[in-house]
Protein backbone atom coordinates (compact mmCIF):
# COMPACT_ATOMS: atom_id res chain seq x y z
CA UNK A 1 0.00 0.00 0.00
CA UNK A 2 1.25 3.47 -0.70
CA UNK A 3 2.51 5.68 2.23
CA UNK A 4 -0.11 7.84 3.81
CA UNK A 5 1.20 11.07 3.59
CA UNK A 6 -1.56 12.74 6.10
CA UNK A 7 -0.37 10.49 8.58
CA UNK A 8 3.50 11.76 8.89
CA UNK A 9 4.85 14.05 11.48
CA UNK A 10 6.40 17.02 10.43
CA UNK A 11 8.23 19.82 11.72
CA UNK A 12 9.35 23.26 9.84
CA UNK A 13 11.44 26.23 11.23
CA UNK A 14 13.24 29.28 10.61
CA UNK A 15 11.97 32.13 8.56
CA UNK A 16 9.16 33.54 5.68
CA UNK A 17 9.75 36.31 3.81
CA UNK A 18 6.65 37.64 1.13
CA UNK A 19 6.45 40.67 -0.91
CA UNK A 20 3.05 41.11 -3.18
CA UNK A 21 1.23 43.66 -5.25
CA UNK A 22 -0.41 45.28 -2.56
CA UNK A 23 0.80 49.24 -2.62
CA UNK A 24 0.02 48.98 1.08
CA UNK A 25 0.63 46.89 3.66
CA UNK A 26 -0.97 43.94 2.91
CA UNK A 27 -4.64 43.97 4.39
CA UNK A 28 -4.61 39.84 5.14
CA UNK A 29 -2.40 39.69 8.36
CA UNK A 30 -5.08 41.79 10.20
CA UNK A 31 -8.07 40.51 8.10
CA UNK A 32 -7.36 37.16 7.79
CA UNK A 33 -8.35 37.04 4.46
CA UNK A 34 -11.60 38.61 4.61
CA UNK A 35 -10.90 42.13 3.06
CA UNK A 36 -9.71 41.93 -0.13
CA UNK A 37 -5.59 42.91 -1.40
CA UNK A 38 -5.22 46.43 -2.28
CA UNK A 39 -5.32 45.78 -5.78
CA UNK A 40 -8.53 43.43 -5.74
CA UNK A 41 -6.33 40.57 -6.48
CA UNK A 42 -3.15 38.89 -5.15
CA UNK A 43 0.32 38.45 -6.68
CA UNK A 44 2.69 36.88 -4.40
CA UNK A 45 6.41 35.32 -4.09
CA UNK A 46 7.77 33.94 -0.86
CA UNK A 47 11.05 32.77 0.37
CA UNK A 48 11.35 30.21 3.29
CA UNK A 49 14.71 29.42 5.17
CA UNK A 50 14.41 26.02 7.06
CA UNK A 51 16.87 26.13 10.12
CA UNK A 52 15.65 23.03 11.77
CA UNK A 53 13.03 20.79 10.06
CA UNK A 54 11.93 16.93 9.13
CA UNK A 55 9.10 14.69 7.71
CA UNK A 56 9.20 12.08 9.91
CA UNK A 57 12.72 10.47 9.30
CA UNK A 58 13.81 12.71 6.26
CA UNK A 59 15.91 15.78 7.61
CA UNK A 60 15.19 19.35 5.81
CA UNK A 61 17.16 21.30 8.19
CA UNK A 62 19.11 23.76 6.22
CA UNK A 63 17.08 24.21 2.84
CA UNK A 64 15.38 26.85 1.11
CA UNK A 65 12.00 26.96 -0.32
CA UNK A 66 10.50 29.60 -2.68
CA UNK A 67 6.82 29.88 -3.35
CA UNK A 68 4.68 31.88 -6.36
CA UNK A 69 0.95 32.15 -5.46
CA UNK A 70 -2.30 33.73 -7.18
CA UNK A 71 -4.82 34.74 -5.33
CA UNK A 72 -8.06 36.32 -7.29
CA UNK A 73 -9.57 38.46 -4.72
CA UNK A 74 -10.76 37.36 -0.74
CA UNK A 75 -7.68 35.21 0.10
CA UNK A 76 -10.27 32.99 1.95
CA UNK A 77 -12.12 32.62 -0.92
CA UNK A 78 -9.93 29.84 -2.19
CA UNK A 79 -9.32 29.46 -6.28
CA UNK A 80 -5.07 30.29 -5.78
CA UNK A 81 -2.72 29.09 -8.25
CA UNK A 82 0.09 27.92 -6.40
CA UNK A 83 4.08 26.92 -7.36
CA UNK A 84 7.21 25.59 -5.47
CA UNK A 85 10.81 25.70 -5.58
CA UNK A 86 12.68 23.04 -4.13
CA UNK A 87 16.60 23.39 -3.09
CA UNK A 88 18.39 21.54 -5.56
CA UNK A 89 20.18 19.98 -2.26
CA UNK A 90 17.06 18.35 -1.48
CA UNK A 91 17.51 14.71 -1.67
CA UNK A 92 14.64 12.98 -3.08
CA UNK A 93 13.03 12.46 -0.24
CA UNK A 94 13.10 15.52 1.28
CA UNK A 95 11.71 16.84 -2.47
CA UNK A 96 8.81 14.72 -1.87
CA UNK A 97 8.43 15.57 1.82
CA UNK A 98 8.40 19.19 1.00
CA UNK A 99 6.19 19.06 -1.96
CA UNK A 100 3.85 17.01 0.41
CA UNK A 101 3.75 20.06 2.85
CA UNK A 102 3.43 22.78 0.18
CA UNK A 103 1.03 21.22 -1.63
CA UNK A 104 -0.79 21.07 1.53
CA UNK A 105 -1.26 17.08 1.52
CA UNK A 106 1.07 16.49 4.72
CA UNK A 107 -1.59 19.08 6.66
CA UNK A 108 -0.72 20.56 9.77
CA UNK A 109 -0.27 24.33 9.19
CA UNK A 110 0.21 24.41 5.65
CA UNK A 111 -3.07 22.09 5.38
CA UNK A 112 -4.98 25.22 4.15
CA UNK A 113 -3.14 24.86 0.84
CA UNK A 114 -4.75 21.89 0.13
CA UNK A 115 -8.09 23.67 0.51
CA UNK A 116 -7.77 26.76 -0.81
CA UNK A 117 -5.30 26.31 -4.28
CA UNK A 118 -7.71 24.97 -7.27
CA UNK A 119 -4.65 24.98 -9.57
CA UNK A 120 -0.95 23.48 -8.50
CA UNK A 121 1.28 24.70 -11.28
CA UNK A 122 4.31 22.72 -10.14
CA UNK A 123 6.73 21.96 -8.31
CA UNK A 124 10.33 22.41 -9.32
CA UNK A 125 14.17 21.80 -8.37
CA UNK A 126 16.10 25.28 -8.21
CA UNK A 127 19.15 26.74 -6.88
CA UNK A 128 18.16 28.66 -4.02
CA UNK A 129 20.05 31.27 -1.58
CA UNK A 130 18.48 33.18 1.16
CA UNK A 131 20.65 35.30 2.47
CA UNK A 132 20.38 38.18 5.39
CA UNK A 133 22.83 41.08 4.89
CA UNK A 134 21.97 43.42 7.48
CA UNK A 135 18.29 43.67 8.10
CA UNK A 136 17.79 42.92 4.31
CA UNK A 137 16.56 39.28 3.71
CA UNK A 138 17.41 38.63 0.08
CA UNK A 139 16.20 35.50 -2.32
CA UNK A 140 17.19 34.24 -5.26
CA UNK A 141 15.67 31.49 -6.87
CA UNK A 142 17.97 30.53 -10.02
CA UNK A 143 16.96 33.34 -12.59
CA UNK A 144 12.83 33.19 -11.71
CA UNK A 145 13.06 35.09 -8.52
CA UNK A 146 14.92 37.94 -7.35
CA UNK A 147 13.59 39.24 -3.92
CA UNK A 148 14.90 41.77 -1.03
CA UNK A 149 12.73 42.89 1.53
CA UNK A 150 13.95 45.08 4.60
CA UNK A 151 11.73 46.17 7.71
CA UNK A 152 10.06 49.26 8.21
CA UNK A 153 11.44 51.38 10.96
CA UNK A 154 9.46 52.62 13.76
CA UNK A 155 9.83 56.21 15.36
CA UNK A 156 12.45 54.61 18.11
CA UNK A 157 14.08 53.36 15.31
CA UNK A 158 13.08 49.42 15.76
CA UNK A 159 11.16 47.36 13.49
CA UNK A 160 7.50 47.63 13.33
CA UNK A 161 6.11 44.71 13.95
CA UNK A 162 2.56 43.20 14.28
CA UNK A 163 2.20 40.99 17.00
CA UNK A 164 -0.37 38.28 18.52
CA UNK A 165 -2.10 38.05 15.41
CA UNK A 166 -4.16 34.72 14.14
CA UNK A 167 -2.29 34.75 10.76
CA UNK A 168 -1.78 31.35 9.54
CA UNK A 169 1.79 31.79 9.08
CA UNK A 170 2.22 32.43 12.70
CA UNK A 171 1.47 35.57 15.04
CA UNK A 172 4.71 37.89 14.67
CA UNK A 173 4.30 39.80 11.49
CA UNK A 174 7.15 42.16 10.77
CA UNK A 175 5.77 44.83 8.52
CA UNK A 176 8.39 45.51 5.34
CA UNK A 177 8.98 46.85 1.70
CA UNK A 178 10.61 44.92 -1.04
CA UNK A 179 14.14 46.36 -2.61
CA UNK A 180 13.12 44.18 -5.59
CA UNK A 181 10.33 41.72 -6.32
CA UNK A 182 11.10 39.97 -9.69
CA UNK A 183 9.26 36.98 -10.60
CA UNK A 184 9.44 35.41 -14.16
CA UNK A 185 8.19 31.77 -13.81
CA UNK A 186 5.35 30.04 -15.59
CA UNK A 187 4.37 32.97 -17.72
CA UNK A 188 4.36 35.27 -15.31
CA UNK A 189 6.40 38.75 -15.29
CA UNK A 190 6.44 40.67 -11.90
CA UNK A 191 8.42 43.85 -10.35
CA UNK A 192 7.09 43.98 -7.15
CA UNK A 193 9.76 46.55 -5.89
CA UNK A 194 8.76 49.20 -3.47
CA UNK A 195 5.36 47.18 -2.75
CA UNK A 196 3.92 45.26 0.47
CA UNK A 197 6.14 42.76 2.11
CA UNK A 198 6.22 40.78 5.49
CA UNK A 199 8.97 38.80 7.51
CA UNK A 200 7.85 36.11 10.08
CA UNK A 201 9.56 33.62 11.75
CA UNK A 202 7.86 30.22 11.74
CA UNK A 203 7.67 27.57 13.54
CA UNK A 204 4.71 24.81 11.82
CA UNK A 205 4.22 21.53 12.05
CA UNK A 206 1.25 18.64 11.21
CA UNK A 207 -0.57 16.55 10.59
CA UNK A 208 -2.40 18.57 13.10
Amino acid sequence: MPLDTTLIPWTLKGELILNCNCTVFCPCVISLGQHPPTEGYCQTWSGIRIDKGNYGDTDLSGLNVGLLMEIPGLMARGNWKAAVFIDDRASDEAFDALVAIFSGKARGSTGLFGVLVSEFLGAERAEISYETVGKERRLIVGKKIQGAVVPIEGQDGKDVVITNTEYWMGPDITVATATKGRVRAFGRVWDFDGRSAEICPIDWHGPK
